[in-house]
């Protein structure tokens, strides 16, 4: 139920707010560039890999050695809005059509975080990873490392179609409220680091 779920409603989402998306689209393009998506490679079910698209937030500022500017100094007026709005996230749509994530469940972090989680944290992988989720819905960006983690392992264990739609109702609580965007003194999150930060 929840697979045909996902289906339903994604594909329902994307119809509608096909018109939207394209002129999100445009003014990325005009305003950050090319590319306009963001793709990275992230955890899924199980810990296996897949692209993850997003819309970009972030121009592509580099310092006098050629390394990338800090998140703060690359998140233009433009992708803090996108941010805020979680309109970035749209393109994950799609990801949902194709079964990588759900519309609910943990978010899909860093690849390079996988070796740094506890026997509990990997538990987070249990489950497709989502658009949105428990941690989103209860604090987002602006939670600790330690809490994200146990609200993740918290859904793998009590997931129900009944509570991802109860998430979905927050997440559009939240998102209007624009709360929990990032962590204090952040531009979006903090890096983990390991169990205990």
């Amino acid at each position: 139920m929840k697979r045909l779920f996902d289906i339903v409603v994604a594909t329902l989402a994307l119809l509608v707010l096909a018109l939207p998306l394209l002129i999100l689209f445009l003014v990325v393009r005009k305003k950050l560039g090319s590319p306009v998506l963001f793709r990275q490679v992230r955890p899924g079910l199980g810990g296996k890999p897949f692209e993850m698209v997003k819309f970009r937030t972030m121009s592509d500022a580099r310092g006098y050695d050629g390394e990338l500017l800090p998140d703060a100094d690359r998140l233009l007026p433009l992708g803090r809005w996108m941010r805020a709005t979680s309109l970035d996230e749209l393109p994950e749509l799609w990801n949902v059509l194709k079964g990588d994530m759900s519309l609910v469940g943990p978010r899909p972090l860093l690849m390079e975080y996988l070796p740094l989680y506890s026997a509990l944290e990997a538990r987070r992988h249990e489950a497709r990873p989502g658009i949105t989720g428990w941690a989103q819905v209860n604090g987002r960006n602006a939670i600790s490392w330690s809490d994200k983690f146990s609200f993740d392992v918290w859904y793998v264990d009590n997931r129900s179609l009944r509570l991802d739609i109860r998430i979905l109702w927050m997440t559009v609580k939240k998102v209007l409220v624009r709360d929990g965007i990032s962590a204090a003194g952040e531009a979006t999150m903090s890096k983990f680091t390991g169990e205990h930060s």
